[in-house]
Protein backbone atom coordinates (compact mmCIF):
# COMPACT_ATOMS: atom_id res chain seq x y z
CA UNK A 1 0.00 0.00 0.00
CA UNK A 2 1.59 3.51 -0.89
CA UNK A 3 0.21 6.47 0.66
CA UNK A 4 0.33 10.21 -0.72
CA UNK A 5 -0.34 13.87 0.83
CA UNK A 6 -1.01 16.53 -1.56
CA UNK A 7 -3.16 19.36 -2.19
CA UNK A 8 -6.21 18.71 -4.26
CA UNK A 9 -9.02 21.04 -5.72
CA UNK A 10 -12.05 21.21 -5.92
CA UNK A 11 -13.72 20.61 -9.32
CA UNK A 12 -17.00 20.57 -8.40
CA UNK A 13 -19.45 19.71 -5.49
CA UNK A 14 -23.24 19.43 -5.56
CA UNK A 15 -26.08 17.75 -3.91
CA UNK A 16 -27.57 14.27 -4.71
CA UNK A 17 -29.96 14.39 -1.78
CA UNK A 18 -30.66 16.61 1.04
CA UNK A 19 -27.85 15.10 2.65
CA UNK A 20 -25.39 13.50 0.32
CA UNK A 21 -23.15 15.08 -1.65
CA UNK A 22 -20.68 14.26 -4.70
CA UNK A 23 -17.19 16.02 -4.32
CA UNK A 24 -14.48 16.10 -7.81
CA UNK A 25 -11.08 16.77 -6.47
CA UNK A 26 -8.23 16.91 -8.90
CA UNK A 27 -4.88 15.83 -8.25
CA UNK A 28 -2.35 13.32 -8.27
CA UNK A 29 -4.21 9.61 -8.11
CA UNK A 30 -1.34 7.19 -8.38
CA UNK A 31 -1.84 5.95 -4.80
CA UNK A 32 -4.99 4.76 -5.61
CA UNK A 33 -4.97 0.94 -6.81
CA UNK A 34 -7.85 -0.94 -5.59
CA UNK A 35 -11.47 -0.45 -5.27
CA UNK A 36 -12.87 0.12 -1.87
CA UNK A 37 -9.88 2.32 -0.68
CA UNK A 38 -9.93 5.77 0.89
CA UNK A 39 -8.53 9.25 1.43
CA UNK A 40 -8.78 10.85 4.43
CA UNK A 41 -9.29 15.01 4.16
CA UNK A 42 -7.85 17.37 6.60
CA UNK A 43 -10.72 20.24 7.21
CA UNK A 44 -9.70 23.36 8.35
CA UNK A 45 -10.01 24.09 12.02
CA UNK A 46 -10.40 20.61 12.89
CA UNK A 47 -7.73 18.12 14.26
CA UNK A 48 -8.62 14.84 12.83
CA UNK A 49 -8.91 14.30 9.38
CA UNK A 50 -12.15 13.06 7.84
CA UNK A 51 -12.03 9.55 6.17
CA UNK A 52 -14.17 9.43 2.96
CA UNK A 53 -14.18 6.11 0.54
CA UNK A 54 -13.28 6.76 -3.44
CA UNK A 55 -16.55 5.81 -5.05
CA UNK A 56 -14.23 6.55 -8.66
CA UNK A 57 -11.12 8.11 -9.63
CA UNK A 58 -9.11 8.21 -12.78
CA UNK A 59 -5.60 9.87 -13.83
CA UNK A 60 -6.32 13.30 -12.23
CA UNK A 61 -9.20 13.10 -10.48
CA UNK A 62 -10.85 11.35 -7.38
CA UNK A 63 -15.02 11.07 -6.68
CA UNK A 64 -15.90 11.54 -3.33
CA UNK A 65 -19.85 10.94 -2.54
CA UNK A 66 -20.17 12.16 1.58
CA UNK A 67 -22.93 11.97 3.67
CA UNK A 68 -23.32 15.45 5.91
CA UNK A 69 -23.76 14.20 9.16
CA UNK A 70 -21.18 16.76 11.61
CA UNK A 71 -18.93 19.57 11.29
CA UNK A 72 -16.20 18.07 9.02
CA UNK A 73 -19.14 17.32 6.54
CA UNK A 74 -21.11 20.70 6.95
CA UNK A 75 -17.71 22.25 6.15
CA UNK A 76 -16.85 20.10 3.13
CA UNK A 77 -20.63 20.49 1.40
CA UNK A 78 -19.62 24.54 1.78
CA UNK A 79 -16.64 23.67 -0.64
CA UNK A 80 -16.58 25.71 -3.95
CA UNK A 81 -15.11 24.88 -6.74
CA UNK A 82 -11.23 26.19 -6.74
CA UNK A 83 -11.32 25.84 -3.06
CA UNK A 84 -8.40 23.31 -1.74
CA UNK A 85 -8.10 20.39 0.53
CA UNK A 86 -4.78 18.78 2.33
CA UNK A 87 -5.84 14.56 1.45
CA UNK A 88 -3.71 11.71 2.02
CA UNK A 89 -4.63 9.33 -0.56
CA UNK A 90 -3.96 5.60 -1.28
CA UNK A 91 -5.49 3.97 2.21
CA UNK A 92 -6.57 0.94 3.04
CA UNK A 93 -6.48 -1.90 1.40
CA UNK A 94 -9.81 -2.17 -0.68
CA UNK A 95 -11.56 -5.25 -2.52
CA UNK A 96 -9.61 -8.58 -4.19
CA UNK A 97 -12.07 -9.37 -7.71
CA UNK A 98 -9.99 -12.21 -8.10
CA UNK A 99 -12.55 -14.19 -6.18
CA UNK A 100 -15.95 -13.11 -7.69
CA UNK A 101 -16.70 -15.99 -9.46
CA UNK A 102 -19.01 -14.85 -12.98
CA UNK A 103 -21.89 -13.57 -10.98
CA UNK A 104 -21.15 -11.16 -8.05
CA UNK A 105 -23.28 -9.50 -6.05
CA UNK A 106 -23.00 -6.19 -4.90
CA UNK A 107 -24.72 -5.00 -1.32
CA UNK A 108 -24.91 -1.24 -0.41
CA UNK A 109 -26.71 0.41 2.42
CA UNK A 110 -26.61 4.20 2.79
CA UNK A 111 -23.25 6.06 2.52
CA UNK A 112 -21.70 2.50 2.15
CA UNK A 113 -22.97 2.28 -1.54
CA UNK A 114 -20.09 4.71 -3.18
CA UNK A 115 -17.33 2.66 -3.02
CA UNK A 116 -19.03 -0.30 -4.49
CA UNK A 117 -19.59 1.84 -8.12
CA UNK A 118 -15.96 1.63 -9.13
CA UNK A 119 -15.89 -2.41 -8.17
CA UNK A 120 -18.97 -2.42 -10.19
CA UNK A 121 -17.01 -0.96 -12.64
CA UNK A 122 -13.97 -3.15 -12.47
CA UNK A 123 -16.09 -6.15 -12.27
CA UNK A 124 -18.09 -5.36 -15.82
CA UNK A 125 -14.35 -4.45 -17.42
CA UNK A 126 -13.46 -8.18 -16.29
CA UNK A 127 -16.65 -9.36 -17.89
CA UNK A 128 -18.18 -10.27 -15.36
CA UNK A 129 -21.93 -9.67 -14.33
CA UNK A 130 -22.75 -8.24 -11.35
CA UNK A 131 -26.31 -7.53 -9.78
CA UNK A 132 -25.98 -4.83 -6.94
CA UNK A 133 -28.67 -4.19 -4.87
CA UNK A 134 -29.13 -0.82 -2.72
CA UNK A 135 -30.67 -0.23 0.27
CA UNK A 136 -32.43 3.14 1.30
CA UNK A 137 -34.93 4.30 4.44
CA UNK A 138 -36.96 5.91 1.21
CA UNK A 139 -37.23 7.38 -1.63
CA UNK A 140 -35.89 10.98 -1.53
CA UNK A 141 -32.30 9.20 0.01
CA UNK A 142 -32.07 7.04 -3.44
CA UNK A 143 -28.87 7.92 -5.39
CA UNK A 144 -26.45 6.03 -7.49
CA UNK A 145 -28.81 3.86 -8.58
CA UNK A 146 -28.62 5.10 -12.78
CA UNK A 147 -25.43 5.62 -12.54
CA UNK A 148 -24.87 1.91 -11.45
CA UNK A 149 -27.27 0.82 -14.50
CA UNK A 150 -25.62 2.75 -16.87
CA UNK A 151 -22.72 0.48 -16.24
CA UNK A 152 -24.47 -2.41 -17.49
CA UNK A 153 -24.95 -3.75 -13.58
CA UNK A 154 -28.64 -5.20 -12.74
CA UNK A 155 -29.92 -3.07 -10.07
CA UNK A 156 -32.50 -3.85 -7.16
CA UNK A 157 -33.26 -1.00 -4.89
CA UNK A 158 -35.11 -1.18 -1.29
CA UNK A 159 -36.51 0.89 0.45
CA UNK A 160 -37.48 0.39 4.25
CA UNK A 161 -40.59 2.36 4.18
CA UNK A 162 -41.37 0.57 0.54
CA UNK A 163 -41.19 3.63 -1.25
CA UNK A 164 -39.69 2.41 -4.35
CA UNK A 165 -38.98 -1.33 -5.37
CA UNK A 166 -38.58 -4.05 -2.86
CA UNK A 167 -40.09 -3.13 0.74
CA UNK A 168 -37.55 -3.99 3.42
CA UNK A 169 -33.78 -4.39 3.50
CA UNK A 170 -31.22 -5.53 0.87
CA UNK A 171 -31.19 -8.98 2.47
CA UNK A 172 -35.08 -9.06 1.61
CA UNK A 173 -33.49 -8.69 -2.14
CA UNK A 174 -30.89 -10.87 -1.84
CA UNK A 175 -32.91 -14.13 -1.15
CA UNK A 176 -33.80 -13.76 -4.51
CA UNK A 177 -30.62 -13.47 -6.75
CA UNK A 178 -28.42 -16.34 -7.73
CA UNK A 179 -24.95 -15.34 -6.92
CA UNK A 180 -21.21 -16.62 -6.81
CA UNK A 181 -20.11 -14.38 -4.36
CA UNK A 182 -20.77 -10.97 -2.24
CA UNK A 183 -19.30 -7.56 -1.59
CA UNK A 184 -20.66 -5.01 0.81
CA UNK A 185 -20.07 -2.02 2.53
CA UNK A 186 -22.74 -0.33 4.88
CA UNK A 187 -24.13 0.19 8.54
CA UNK A 188 -23.09 -2.74 10.93
CA UNK A 189 -26.69 -3.90 11.22
CA UNK A 190 -26.92 -4.69 7.34
CA UNK A 191 -23.60 -6.53 7.98
CA UNK A 192 -25.13 -9.03 10.94
CA UNK A 193 -28.31 -9.68 8.46
CA UNK A 194 -26.29 -10.71 5.56
CA UNK A 195 -23.86 -12.74 7.38
CA UNK A 196 -27.37 -14.50 8.64
CA UNK A 197 -28.46 -15.32 5.25
CA UNK A 198 -25.52 -15.42 2.56
CA UNK A 199 -24.84 -18.43 0.79
CA UNK A 200 -21.43 -17.69 -0.17
CA UNK A 201 -18.11 -16.41 1.11
CA UNK A 202 -17.63 -12.85 0.22
CA UNK A 203 -15.56 -9.56 0.97
CA UNK A 204 -17.00 -6.59 4.09
CA UNK A 205 -15.83 -3.47 3.83
CA UNK A 206 -16.23 -1.78 7.49
CA UNK A 207 -17.29 1.55 8.35
CA UNK A 208 -15.27 2.55 11.46
CA UNK A 209 -14.05 6.04 13.34
CA UNK A 210 -10.43 7.07 12.53
CA UNK A 211 -7.82 8.41 14.55
CA UNK A 212 -4.80 8.55 11.96
CA UNK A 213 -5.76 6.28 8.77
CA UNK A 214 -2.44 4.69 8.35
CA UNK A 215 -2.35 2.46 11.40
CA UNK A 216 -0.33 4.20 13.77
CA UNK A 217 -2.60 5.35 16.38
CA UNK A 218 -4.84 1.53 16.85
CA UNK A 219 -7.76 3.41 17.38
CA UNK A 220 -9.68 1.47 14.94
CA UNK A 221 -8.56 -2.09 15.72
CA UNK A 222 -10.75 -4.96 15.36
CA UNK A 223 -10.85 -8.60 16.68
CA UNK A 224 -10.63 -11.49 13.44
CA UNK A 225 -9.62 -15.05 13.98
CA UNK A 226 -6.14 -14.13 12.98
CA UNK A 227 -5.49 -11.44 15.96
CA UNK A 228 -6.11 -8.04 15.97
CA UNK A 229 -6.43 -6.11 12.78
CA UNK A 230 -6.33 -2.15 11.99
CA UNK A 231 -9.40 -0.97 9.89
CA UNK A 232 -7.78 1.93 8.53
CA UNK A 233 -4.58 -0.06 7.05
CA UNK A 234 -4.85 -4.20 7.24
CA UNK A 235 -9.15 -2.91 5.96
CA UNK A 236 -11.31 -1.62 6.30
CA UNK A 237 -12.08 -5.02 3.45
CA UNK A 238 -12.47 -7.82 5.61
CA UNK A 239 -12.79 -11.67 4.28
CA UNK A 240 -16.14 -13.61 5.75
CA UNK A 241 -13.90 -16.04 6.50
CA UNK A 242 -11.85 -14.01 9.21
CA UNK A 243 -14.50 -11.99 10.98
CA UNK A 244 -15.54 -12.22 14.51
CA UNK A 245 -19.04 -11.07 14.83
Amino acid sequence: MSQKQGIYRVVSNEALTPLIYRMVLEGDTSALCATGQFVNLKIDGLYLRRPISVCDWDGTTITLIYKVVGKGTEIMAQAQPGQTFDVLTGLGNGYNTAKSGAKPLLLGGGVGIPPLYALCKKLIAEGKTPTVILGFNKQDEIFLDDEFRALGATVIVCTADGSVGVKGFVTDAMKDVDYDYFYTCGPMPMFKAIEAVAATSGQYSFEERMGCGFGACMGCSCKTKYGNKRICRDGPVLEREEIIW
